[in-house]
């Protein structure tokens, strides 16, 4: 019996219907985690390569996202960071780390 996608997977998917709902075309280029606890939580750690073309849309997205509210079924996003944003041609990387912590 399948329990359905994971965390990574979820997250992927509502990065990028997050994105897409401010109008910019993100394309996840990597993604990888490793799983993380604490004494009360056990989660994972993600991290993301992300890309897309520069915009004042795209700006806006990067800077609001560490606020952003994500939706992931038996996982809440407990925080995520930008790590890192370079211009690269006619494209913007930018590396995020999400820590999800399980919601059971």
């Amino acid at each position: 019996m399948s329990r359905g996608p994971d965390a990574g997977t979820l997250l992927e998917r509502a990065l990028l219907r997050h994105a897409a709902v401010g109008q910019i075309d993100l394309s996840i280029v990597s993604a990888g985690w490793t799983r993380w606890a604490s004494a009360t939580f056990v989660g994972a750690r993600h991290d993301l390569l992300l890309t897309a073309s520069p915009s004042p849309a795209l700006d806006n997205w990067i800077a609001d996202l560490p606020e952003a509210d994500f939706t992931l079924r038996r996982h809440l996003v407990a925080e995520l960071t930008v790590e890192s944003r370079t211009r690269v041609d006619d494209r913007v990387d930018v590396r995020i780390g999400v820590l999800t912590v399980e919601d059971r």
